[in-house]
């Protein structure tokens, strides 16, 4: 048999190149972004004697009204029976997904929470090319369609959740004493870190912890949807010990053997989802990213990044 000439060599080889790649974009598209699953992280952080706390971490469900298989799965934590829920934004990810979203979160009813808004909880998302997040992080093009944030908020709120954009609150959990500070969408500049520390200063004040000497140290627990780094090192010199985010959706391509190729914000790759830690000024907090839930109905694909949920276990 005679070799192939150089001309159906490179043909050849485009041929099997282009295979590959439609192959792992249907597995993408098709297959892995419904894959759901559950990431489990223990963190010992709690006074000892203490009881364990469950967190249950939500981020970026990106939710679509016929998306009821993600539905079903989210409803479906509650199993976990967490004694806290975390949610780092970007819920909302089609204009008429409000009334899915109070489905598909109703079962944490009463359960304690907190939460952060992404753009997507205020805005829908609009049509773009998908490769303009390899230039950095993603910019708003042309004037998206309002969401009903008053809905969500009000939703949350009703569900016994705390709203920490740009503030700071407070709750007991378990005999557990919980300091929570976030701020509001940093990916969009809407970050208010100069008021973290008058916010963190009335808590404190209020709350009347300090007076009790006997009491166990309250946990200063942050959050963002953004992880961009002037975020995180603000957190952290304001105390932190725990910050949780998203908005990375973990690269939502990945390399394998490499890892992501892009963040969406500032934040280092090896950092772009899972537990890790966050120095600055000589302290560090442990830094807890979530891949996230979805993805935008206009960039439906995950690569070897599955969606996920995060079960966080605090421990003495």
């Amino acid at each position: 048999m005679s070799p192939l000439s150089p001309a159906r060599t490179t043909a050849a080889t485009a041929m099997v190149g282009a295979a590959v790649g439609l192959g792992a974009f249907a597995w993408g598209s098709l297959v892995e972004r419904n894959r759901f699953t559950v990431r489990h992280e223990v963190l010992p952080i709690l006074e000892a004697g203490s009881r364990s706390l469950t967190i249950l971490h939500l981020s970026d469900l990106h939710l679509a009204p016929w998306q009821t298989e993600k539905q079903e799965w989210v409803r479906g934590l509650s199993v976990y029976e967490p004694d806290l829920i975390v949610n780092t934004g970007d819920n909302i990810g089609h204009v008429d997904a409000h009334e899915a979203l109070e489905y598909t979160l109703e079962p944490f009813r009463d359960v304690a929470g907190v939460f952060v808004h992404g753009s997507n909880d205020y805005f829908a998302p609009t049509p773009k090319n998908p490769l303009a997040y390899f230039g950095g992080p993603s910019k708003a093009h042309r004037t998206p369609a309002p969401l009903d944030i008053a809905r969500m908020e009000s939703f949350f709120t009703g569900l016994g959740w705390l709203d920490l954009n740009n503030t700071a609150r407070a709750i007991e959990v378990r005999g557990s004493r919980l300091e929570f500070f976030g701020v509001n969408d940093a990916h969009r500049g809407w970050d208010r870190l100069d008021r973290l520390p008058g916010a963190l200063d009335d808590l404190r004040e209020n709350v009347g912890w300090q007076d009790d000497r006997g009491g166990p140290e309250p946990v200063s627990i942050a959050l963002t949807h953004a992880p961009y780094q002037r975020v995180l090192n603000s957190f952290v010199t304001n105390g932190a010990d725990v910050v949780f985010g998203g908005h990375t959706h973990g690269g939502q391509v990945r390399v394998p053997g490499y890892g992501a190729l892009v963040t969406n914000c500032d934040i280092p790759r090896s950092k772009v989802s899972g537990l890790s830690t966050w120095s600055h000024a000589r302290r560090t907090a442990h830094l807890e990213i979530s891949a996230g839930l979805g993805t935008s109905i206009y960039a439906p694909v995950r690569f070897d990044c599955r969606p996920e949920a995060v079960v966080v276990t605090l421990t003495a």
